[in-house]
């Protein structure tokens, strides 16, 4: 979930006394905050740090607003306390210049944002992931982010209501993020969903995250983490089929519950059905 870091409550979120139910948090000081906010955020940030607790339930991330202000954060006492930081708007142009704040030593993971129109380019979209690849730069990479508002931006775009980001433009975009970096290691997380009181719609875009093969999904209101996770768990037959093609005396091809199982071609499909079982739960 995504929170402001001028909250006065951040200390609470950050500790797991309010909203327990959450996985993983992201403290934003980015788009969230005016350019005038940004000094009195960061100040509650630091404060927050001081009293931080330990809490291997809750990973905790920073939504850094540029290189500066991730030069900031890493000079703060109690940063080796959040798990990693999110970078905006990155490129293959700048993320050099967010990469050199990092010592070697340093254990965050990063999570960069694909959001700016360089990635409606295919060309260049080919290119950012071979430099990613880079062992320098694929260590530290938990996942890739996609800024699913500021593409459509980009583009002088709001998705209407009860809509989801896949009736729009930006449906070509994740397809091709998808087909880009999926296959080269990377995870992709879903775009954020801007509508706060529509779980039929948030429900049918979690679903359709699913079917890119994008996982993980940031939330903006607390309300939103039970529906995405719900649909993270795994339906019963498809446990059982994902089991079924990955044990060892599986046949080439059998059919089961109605549809053809091809452990060759279906491999990957069952392990990411287990890992999202052993997080989630099944149905």
């Amino acid at each position: 979930m995504y929170v402001p870091a001028n909250r006065n409550d951040l200390a609470a979120i950050a500790n797991r006394t309010k909203y327990p139910q959450l996985r993983s948090v992201i403290f934003c000081t980015e788009d969230s905050l005016k350019e005038k906010d940004v000094p009195a955020a960061l100040d509650n940030l630091a404060e927050t740090l001081r009293v931080l607790e330990a809490n291997d339930r809750l990973l905790r991330f920073i939504r850094v607003r540029n290189p500066k202000v991730l030069g900031r954060c890493l000079q703060m006492d109690g940063i080796s306390k959040i798990d990693g930081f999110v970078l905006p708007k990155v490129t293959r142009h700048n993320i050099d210049t967010y990469w050199s704040q990092f010592n070697e030593t340093d254990r965050f993971d990063v999570m960069p944002t694909l959001e700016m129109p360089d990635f409606f380019d295919m060309n260049e979209m080919l290119l950012f992931r071979e430099l990613l690849l880079h062992e320098s730069y694929k260590k530290r990479i938990l996942s890739l982010r996609i800024g699913g508002n500021d593409l459509l931006n980009h583009l002088r775009l709001r998705r209407l209501v009860a809509n989801t980001i896949y009736s729009t433009p930006i449906r070509t975009t994740i397809a091709m993020m998808a087909t880009t970096f999926i296959p080269a290691g990377f995870n992709l997380t879903g775009p954020v969903f801007e509508a706060l009181n529509d779980a039929t719609t948030l429900s049918r875009e979690v679903m359709e995250d699913l079917q890119h093969g994008l996982l993980g999904k940031t939330a903006i209101h607390p309300d939103h983490v039970a529906i995405i996770e719900n649909h993270y768990q795994v339906g019963r037959q498809d446990m059982e089929m994902a089991e079924a093609i990955l044990d060892k005396n599986a046949p080439a091809v059998f059919g089961m519950h109605g549809q053809m199982c091809e452990p060759s071609t279906h491999i990957n499909w069952a392990k990411l059905i287990i890992e999202r079982a052993r997080e989630f739960g099944v149905l």
